[in-house]
């Protein structure tokens, strides 16, 4: 028993789970503008190819790490994904926070647009890639053993599978919590566009104020949960 690789791969399970919050908020997001009898389709489908391409990334993880190597001007390859990635991340949840605030004219009603089917999992395969490369990278710095990054893919993979739905249910239950979900996304769009500059910005000042804002939420939630069954 390798102890030292028990926690590499204990580091990387958890390394890869808090891409996969990531992920989830982006597959609620995703899977809100699906046709409802094919969110869960859209949901397992796109994960599961999410997860092939992470397996295929790490098997090219040799050639993915020289991606780093500058080929305009002073931005490498990986860079410029960060960067492309972030953006469209920012497009897409300020597009989205657009469409959820939007106020309804008296007499008019706002049509809500049906992503299909293709359209969904493309958009779910894409941006996983973007958060793929940035943590194969990562996972390749920290251990050569590939048994162990592959077995922490997976092992995240089952976890963030098995919690998704509920998750991604929950979420698009409720607005606010909607609207909180793609304040992190925009978050994370500025972040990987920091990063694929040159610039680093350390994870814990992304997902800490996240949780604290996450926990604020729920407590406002419980709060007028409990206001609104006093009335009854």
């Amino acid at each position: 028993m390798d102890y030292n690789l028990l926690a590499t791969f204990a580091l990387l399970v958890g390394l890869e789970l808090v891409l996969g919050i990531d992920n989830i908020l982006l597959i609620s997001i995703v899977t809100d503008r699906v046709a409802t009898e094919s969110k869960n389709k859209v949901r397992i489908i796109g994960l599961g190819l999410a997860l092939a391409a992470r397996l295929v990334l790490l098997m090219g993880a040799s050639y993915l790490v020289q991606l780093s190597e500058p080929v305009l001007g002073n931005f490498s390859y990986k860079d410029l994904i960060l960067i492309a990635g972030g953006a469209f991340l920012l497009y897409k949840a300020v597009k989205e926070i657009h469409h959820v605030v939007e106020v309804k004219e008296e007499g008019h009603s706002l049509k809500t647009a049906v992503m299909g089917f293709g359209a969904a999992i493309t958009q779910i395969i894409m941006l996983d890639i973007v958060f793929s490369i940035d943590s194969v990278i990562t996972a390749v710095g920290l251990t050569n053993n590939l048994m162990v990054i592959y077995a922490s893919v997976i092992v995240s993979f089952i976890l963030v599978l098995i919690f998704s739905g509920a998750i991604a249910a929950f979420v698009q239950k409720h607005v606010t919590l909607k609207i909180l979900a793609l304040s992190f996304l925009i978050t994370i769009g500025v972040t990987l566009g920091i990063e694929g500059m040159g610039g680093h910005v350390p994870k814990a000042y992304i997902y800490l104020p996240m949780g604290f804002a996450l926990a604020v939420e729920l407590l406002q939630m419980r709060f007028m949960h409990n206001q609104d069954k006093n009335k009854k």
